[in-house]
């Protein structure tokens, strides 16, 4: 299957979903496992649609276009691998970043991320799911700045089953709503550009404080 198609099939999971489901079957939640996957675990596709697509499944399964005790372990267990894969690399790289900082790296600023992970992670990872975008750097961000592994993985699948189960409960009980169901495409969009926004809000922000 082509790369185009795929990223039509996904972007538009409402259409083809049921469709999917039939042809392939339990394949289908592989699929839906590997979006989140690599969504949530690869930084360079933090574009793909985490919160819409979680929506959307709950409404397929209020429909029985698919299974919710399929969908529900498969987002699931996504979120967390894509984390804990996250988290690792990043884990990695900021050790060997402190042990010879470049020029540009400032370790007091490694050293500030730790202890506001160490001290709001669990707040953090509570509620970083929610943001497109940040759910992908959140991750990140924890690794490098080397934050307790355990300390890490308690907060990220509470975060995990929290963010699941609420958007895919949502999706169950207002998914086929018809102005809602005829308006996927534009909740898709919406959630996308929320999580683009924060970022460059973000970065705009960070910009402004270290102008003098």
């Amino acid at each position: 299957m082509e790369f185009t198609r795929l990223l039509q099939i996904v972007f538009h999971f409402d259409r083809h979903g049921g469709s999917l489901a039939q042809e392939y079957g339990w394949l289908v939640y592989g699929l839906l496992f590997a979006v989140i996957f690599l969504e949530i675990g690869v930084l360079p596709l933090f574009f793909l649609p985490g919160d819409p697509l979680l929506f959307i499944c709950g409404a397929l399964c209020a429909s029985g276009e698919i299974s919710l005790w399929g969908t529900l372990p498969a987002l699931f267990f996504a979120t967390v691998a894509g984390s804990l894969l996250n988290f690792h690399l990043a884990r990695g790289l900021g050790h060997r970043l402190l042990a010879k900082p470049p020029r540009w790296l400032d370790p007091a600023a490694l050293e500030k991320a730790h202890r506001f992970y160490e001290r709001h992670g669990g707040l953090t990872f509570l509620l970083s799911p929610y943001v497109a975008v940040v759910r992908t750097f959140a991750p990140f961000v924890a690794g490098v700045s080397d934050m307790t592994p355990r300390r890490f993985a308690v907060a990220m699948i509470s975060g995990a089953a929290l963010w699941v189960l609420s958007l895919v409960l949502a999706g169950y009980f207002l998914g086929n709503i018809p102005l809602v169901r005829e308006n996927m495409s534009l909740i898709i969009l919406t959630g996308i550009g929320l999580g683009l926004g924060s970022l460059v809000c973000g970065s705009l922000v960070r910009y402004l404080r270290r102008q003098p």
